[in-house]
């Protein structure tokens, strides 16, 4: 039977689960990535971004020909830009200058207007910069992605499911880093109220590890580590949180590369570095380890990621 899709939109989710052979090595536990860039629009936020516009949709707050406004550090503004190209919306993003090139490309690509905002305001800037936009322009819906309670509730209804049957139930850990915290709070609370025995780890940036009681900070690894407690991040639902530099992380995603034919994103490398490390844990020997692979790593071959490999 054939298989045609009525608008890209339909197309999200159902995303692989891939084992990670050679990076595990002398690992006890074996480790899984879930390859959140097989979406349309190559990362974990285009569940999101459906997910926010459905929800408006329904609520009747965003209406035919509309504006939706958001501050992100890239990859939310792209799912959205996606949904919006398809389904006739218009689309500004606001978001810090420091985010890749390629990024700021695919976003006009799309259709999307962007906004810029100073590096050294991080997050809160573009945030700041976003409720000026909504205060500008009548009519136009603010998507809150850190606050959004369709963004938890979308990782719920999908990305939990689909980790729970593509391991038949047999997953034991759950490796996510924290952006606005929607994945690892949605896949998090149905797969522990599943199988309480299930653990998830956090992941942050070591420059800025507010989750585990330090100072907020500048850092390279773009996509988690937003520089504050996201109001939609589930506090109590993750066992440990575990901090990854960003000269590790990028590493781990150049290992992915060329080691796994993975080409991953910054973020990616650091939940894979954390995954394999807890792997190594003696008590973890024959535990299946899932760690969420958020975006595709051909969006930062300008970045500290790759730059040094461009002509």
């Amino acid at each position: 039977m054939a298989r045609i899709y009525d608008d890209a939109t339909k197309l999200i989710g159902n995303t692989p689960l891939v084992r990670i052979n050679k990076l595990t090595e002398g690992v006890g536990a074996t480790v899984l990535g879930k390859l959140e860039f097989y979406n349309p629009a190559n990362s974990v936020k285009d569940r999101l971004g459906v997910a926010i516009v459905d929800a408006a949709e329904a609520s009747g707050e965003l209406k035919p020909g509309g504006t939706i406004v958001e501050a992100t550090s890239g990859n939310t503004g792209i799912a959205l830009a996606m949904v919006g190209a398809a389904r006739g919306y218009n689309v500004v993003i606001t978001m810090p200058e420091t985010m890749s090139k390629e990024r700021r490309a695919l976003l006009r690509a799309f259709g999307a207007e962007l906004i810029l905002t100073p590096g050294s305001e991080g997050m809160q800037g573009a945030l700041d910069a976003a409720d000026k936009v909504i205060a500008e322009r009548p009519g136009s819906i603010l998507a809150k992605q850190f606050a959004n309670e369709a963004n938890p509730e979308i990782h719920r209804r999908t990305t939990a499911e689909e980790i729970w049957n593509d391991t038949d139930g047999e997953v034991d850990i759950i490796v996510a880093g924290i952006g606005t915290g929607g994945t690892i709070t949605g896949v998090g609370e149905v797969l522990k109220a599943r199988k309480p025995s299930v653990q998830i780890i956090a992941v942050e940036p070591a420059e800025s590890p507010i989750l585990n009681g330090g100072q907020a900070g500048p850092h390279k690894i773009q996509g988690i580590g937003p520089n504050f407690i996201p109001p939609i991040l589930n506090t109590e639902i993750y066992d440990e949180v575990f901090d990854v530099d960003a000269e590790t992380a990028i590493a781990t995603s150049r290992a992915a590369a060329r080691q796994e034919g993975l080409l991953v994103g910054i973020s990616s490398g650091a939940a894979l570095h954390a995954a394999i490390e807890v792997g190594k844990r003696p008590e973890n020997a024959g535990k299946t380890i899932v760690a969420i692979i958020p975006s595709f790593g051909e969006r930062y071959l300008s970045t500290v990621l790759y730059a040094d490999l461009m002509d």
